[in-house]
């Protein structure tokens, strides 16, 4: 039998007395009380309780072993109300992780977090690699990724489209384009974790999509430096709306091909467990997906419509 389980079912026994109390306690039958009893005594070695027909003493042995296992299983209970509590109401510390490109969607949905559980502290960390949730510590992630590692759960939060822009000096220089064909023989800055590599998929105003190998003179991890050298412009660029919207409302970007944008994707909240989730990841990630909603048509916008940006 298990060890702790025999070593709590014993403590109730003291505590209440006799078997049958423990046993409507515990709601446990009485012989599998006596037999818990029975298995600690035989992996002692030692009887711990007298037995008669009206009452159970503890032995010498039985006392002395009860005093020091007693603030033991003390404790093991304030653990277990402890955890039970932290489950059922949010508090602790929140670690997330998100895209920098996110942080202004994510910084509302925070300072309303944090009003409304004032017992939990947020650690937000920022960035662009890849992260191990397991590994690093973390409760959770946001992302723009397609699909989740595996063994993670993804919940979507919104979908959203990438867009083919550049600036208007670059079409000045170099041309407009055709087709979605041109873009090989074009500069296109390159974002290093786009999903699909070198290989941009595009669809068009019929909804076929079409595929291009890329080439470009640079690659990086930094959508904010993309958005720069793209607005400089650079080269061609295939960026989240969610980064550019504001640029092609202003018109420092351009669709050099109207109708055409990239597959649809989405923004996803990502945790290692579906079941016995946090009270405090389960209620962040419900007033996330409450908070995108708002987002939802303009991250994705029909063909041909360009989108428009919502404050942060």
């Amino acid at each position: 039998m298990d060890r702790l389980t025999s070593l709590a079912v014993f403590g109730r026994v003291v505590d209440a007395g006799g078997f049958s109390a423990a046993a409507r306690r515990l709601d446990m039958s009485v012989t599998m009380v006596s037999n818990h009893v029975h298995a600690l005594e035989q992996r002692l070695g030692a009887r711990l309780l007298n037995r008669t027909t009206r009452k159970v003493s503890l032995t010498e042995v039985g006392r002395a072993y009860y005093e020091r296992i007693g603030p033991i299983l003390a404790e093991l209970e304030e653990a277990d109300r402890l955890a039970s509590t932290q489950h059922a109401v949010p508090q602790g510390v929140l670690r997330a992780h998100c895209n920098t490109a996110l942080g202004r969607f994510l910084a509302p949905v925070v300072g309303e977090f944090l009003s409304l559980y004032p017992d939990v502290s947020v650690d937000l960390i920022v960035g662009e690699r890849p992260v191990d949730l397991v590994e690093e510590g973390f409760d959770m992630a946001i992302r723009t990724t397609p699909m989740p590692p595996s063994g993670l759960v993804m919940r979507q939060l919104a979908p959203w489209r990438h867009v083919l822009c550049c600036s208007p000096s670059y079409l000045e220089r170099h041309g407009p384009l055709g087709s979605v064909a041109d873009l090989a023989e074009r500069n296109c800055l390159q974002y290093a974790f786009y999903p699909f590599g070198r290989e941009w998929r595009l669809e068009g105003p019929g909804g076929t999509v079409e595929s291009v190998r890329i080439r470009g003179n640079l690659q990086t991890s930094s959508a904010d430096a993309l958005r720069l050298l793209a607005i400089g412009g650079q080269g061609l660029l295939l960026a989240p709306t969610f980064l550019i919207a504001g640029d092609l409302a202003a018109g420092t970007l351009v669709q050099p091909l109207p109708g055409v944008r990239g597959t649809e994707m989405t923004i996803s909240a990502i945790y290692p467990h579906r079941n016995q989730l946090s009270a405090k990841v389960r209620r962040f990630i419900d007033l996330l997906a409450d908070r995108f909603v708002e987002h939802r048509l303009w991250m994705n916008p029909p063909a041909g419509r360009l989108p428009e940006p919502r404050a942060g």
